[in-house]
């Protein structure tokens, strides 16, 4: 299955205005004396420090110490876009050019160490804040109750008797009272025994309550 290569504008734009500045930073690397590789090493350098600072800005957060080699990287390749532009010499370049082009690696390597190994800043705001310490009163005694003395020559009174507790009764339809009639008798044929309320109602499925009342209506 093939996929059609959709062309994004921005993507383009991305990769036009990258080779440009580029371009730039090499002709003004190798304008400043530096030649072969080294002139081409520069835009690497100097676009390697820019993508480090953006991408610890994004990972990290906002921070001192990336914005700061943001900044360094961008006005660099800034820079050489606007000098390589007619507002340098670059057959004869300016001594502070050339001073500048030849401390750029000791610069960009200490970006770049700053930058993968500077732990990252904690921010207060999301740090988890102690709660304070918060004074419980004691509590007060609860006084104790000491039972009246109990005469051994006096009768005790006497307890009220536990009334009964009301049974409900449970209405059984007929036609379940046959069937389990129907379940009692093949139980007792099969077992010789008849059968008991826990079996009835492992059979029929019903409620413990309703399954006593049928028991009791095969009595």
């Amino acid at each position: 299955m093939t996929r059609s290569l959709r062309i994004d504008a921005v993507l383009v734009q991305a990769v036009i205005a990258g080779a440009l500045s580029f371009a730039h930073l090499h002709d003004l690397a190798e304008a400043a004396g530096q030649t072969g590789w080294k002139a081409w090493a520069y835009p690497v350098s100097v676009d390697l420090l820019l993508v480090a600072a953006w991408r610890r800005l994004r990972n990290d957060g906002p921070s001192r110490l990336a914005w700061c080699w943001f900044l360094i990287a961008l006005f660099a390749s800034l820079g050489a876009n606007v000098a390589t532009a007619g507002f340098l010499d670059l057959a004869h370049p300016p001594a502070w050019l050339r001073f500048g082009i030849a401390g750029w690696p000791a610069l960009a390597f200490l970006g770049g160490t700053l930058l993968a190994h500077s732990p990252a800043a904690v921010d207060h705001d999301s740090a988890p804040v102690e709660p304070e310490p918060v004074e419980v009163a004691p509590a007060e005694p609860v006084p104790t109750f000491q039972p009246a003395p109990v005469d051994p020559s006096e009768p005790a009174p006497a307890l009220p008797a536990a009334e009964p507790a009301p049974t409900t009764a449970v209405p059984v339809p007929a036609a379940l009272v046959d069937h389990a009639r129907k379940v009692a008798a093949d139980h007792r044929s099969r077992t010789g025994t008849p059968i008991d309320t826990d079996t009835l109602r492992a059979r029929l499925g019903v409620p413990a309550l309703m399954a006593d009342a049928i028991a009791a209506q095969l009595a």
